[in-house]
């Protein structure tokens, strides 16, 4: 039997063009859906350079760069302008583009790795974010972002208030735990009246918030009440 190929992706010297691909196998939607560790190097160029020629799809055309390298890509970095746009369907603006993220990875590697503050207090935490919102005329209420060695991932505000109070989105607060890989959190807010006491509302957010941890498999270990001078600690008060 004869089969009418004329609608074939593959008609066209036997290449399969990115659009026809399963989800699974397009860089882009890879990288979403299984994380950047799951993608080759080529895969990570093609996401780069974005297409490829009416021939060849970007990987192929990525696969073919680094041939010419031997697969390194240390030698990829030292390669110029002038040298990649030899590849048929690399243009300027791609060459560009491949240089830059080459330059990027080199000054990342060059960077000193900043050492996490670890959190082994109570006073740790008050002593991190004291200068942040200590002296503040207004709350804000932030979060602090924890590994399992209680190393600070990440911290960020969750809200901004007035003279008396804030409001905190608890779906956040958890995006973010799962967006930064973090295994426990620990809540934090200012009062500026300087009162060191916590308000019904304080502990009815952080009832709910701590029990959306365990839920999640994210405890909440401390929730720390900020002045200028001194912070209160529900942890070591006994309110968990």
């Amino acid at each position: 039997m004869i089969l009418d190929d004329s609608n074939s992706p593959f008609r066209e010297q036997g290449t399969f063009p990115i659009t026809n691909w399963s989800e699974d196998d397009k860089p882009r939607e890879k990288l979403m859906l299984k994380g950047k560790n799951v993608l080759s190097d080529a895969e990570l160029i093609a996401i780069l350079i974005g297409s490829g020629s009416r021939n060849e799809s970007a990987v192929d055309l990525s696969k073919r760069i680094l041939a010419s390298v031997d697969h390194n890509l240390n030698a990829l970095g030292k390669l110029s302008i002038a040298q990649l746009i030899n590849f048929k369907g690399i243009g300027e603006a791609k060459a560009i583009s491949i240089i830059a993220a080459m330059e990027l990875g080199r000054r990342r590697r060059g960077e000193e790795v900043v050492e996490l503050t670890k959190i082994t207090s109570s006073k740790a935490v008050f002593e991190v974010m004291q200068p942040i919102i200590g002296e503040l005329p207004h709350e804000e209420f932030w979060v602090l972002f924890l590994n399992n060695s209680n190393k600070i991932l990440f911290k960020t505000q969750l809200s901004k208030g007035g003279m008396t109070g804030t409001v905190v989105d608890v779906r956040i607060v958890f995006k973010i735990a799962f967006e930064q890989n973090a295994t426990a959190i620990i809540l934090t807010h200012n009062h500026p009246s300087g009162k060191l006491q916590a308000s019904e509302a304080d502990i009815q957010i952080t009832k709910k918030i701590k029990t959306a941890g365990q839920q999640l498999d994210i405890p909440v270990l401390d929730h720390i009440i900020i002045t200028e001078k001194g912070y209160y600690s529900f942890a070591d008060e006994g309110i968990f």
